[in-house]
């Protein structure tokens, strides 16, 4: 079973302190695998293999223009978070999935499980309309206009989601973020990713139009039930999940109640 959680807009710093809180309920069996869903105000944030150079603007332009800016221990270089965009925080054990690859571990490795990442978010997006890939010697996903199913002429291998992971105890955090509804005039102000020469897309952008986030955050869910082979339990309240009060509000908003260490680069 996977309890999924959704947030609505939480600060980054609050983010990252409600994921210390579940990781080590998690190691501690204390809650079972379980599944952020949130937003956050606009930040930018730098991977464990982060190049400074790929931020174009100093922390100091960052703030007027509204922009935090935080160093991080997932895996990768530098991206960007914020409104309309659907990010997902996966606190998972694991140990508790079957390896499935050519892994001498019985369990996933952290290659397995980006790769079941990537998987989740293609499979929502194809659902969504958006035909996607993988694209060799990167991690993430990609748009694919040019497949054979698909008979629209648009650019493909345009990033629309992006991620970046933290392993500890085969304990997991960070996670992805998909852009949806994003300002993609945010990523003119770093290299996302470290990668100069591909674009950032977002579902509305291949669309033509907004897409209903509460929609995106239904079809990531339930994929990730299949795609991990789990049941999904929606729980209404991080609160709920710890048993107890942690300080952190985790109630969504009333439009979206309904939806049911290794590194790697984002």
């Amino acid at each position: 079973m996977i309890s999924f959680v959704q947030l609505g807009v939480v600060d980054y710093a609050l983010g990252l302190r409600l994921q210390a809180e579940l990781v080590a309920a998690r190691k501690e069996d204390r809650i079972p695998d379980t599944l952020l869903l949130l937003e956050h105000k606009p930040v930018i944030t730098l991977g464990r293999n982060a190049k400074e150079k790929n931020v174009l603007l100093s922390r100091e332009l960052l703030e007027q223009k509204g922009v935090e800016l935080f160093e991080t221990d997932r895996g990768g270089d530098v991206t960007f978070h914020g409104p309309g965009q659907l990010v997902g925080y996966p606190i998972f054990d694991l140990r508790g999935f079957p390896s499935t690859g050519k892994s001498a571990l019985k369990y996933l490795g952290a290659v397995d499980y980006v790769r079941r990442l990537e998987e989740v978010l293609m499979r929502s997006c194809l659902e969504l309309g958006v035909p996607t890939k993988r694209i060799a010697g990167l991690t993430g996903v990609w748009t694919d206009w040019n497949s054979s199913d698909h008979q629209v002429t648009r650019t493909p291998d345009n990033k629309i989601a992006a991620i970046g992971v933290h392993i500890s105890r085969s304990v997991t955090s960070h996670g992805f973020a998909l852009n949806v509804n994003t300002d993609l005039a945010y990523f003119k102000l770093i290299v996302p990713c470290g990668i100069a020469d591909k674009s950032v897309t977002s579902l509305a952008q291949e669309l033509g139009r907004e897409v209903d986030l509460n929609e995106v955050a239904e079809s990531v869910s339930r994929t990730f039930g299949r795609v991990f082979n789990r049941q999904m339990l929606a729980v209404n309240t991080v609160d709920e999940l710890l048993g107890r009060t942690v300080g952190v509000p985790a109630n969504a908003p009333e439009e979206l109640r309904a939806i049911q260490g290794d590194d790697m680069r984002c």
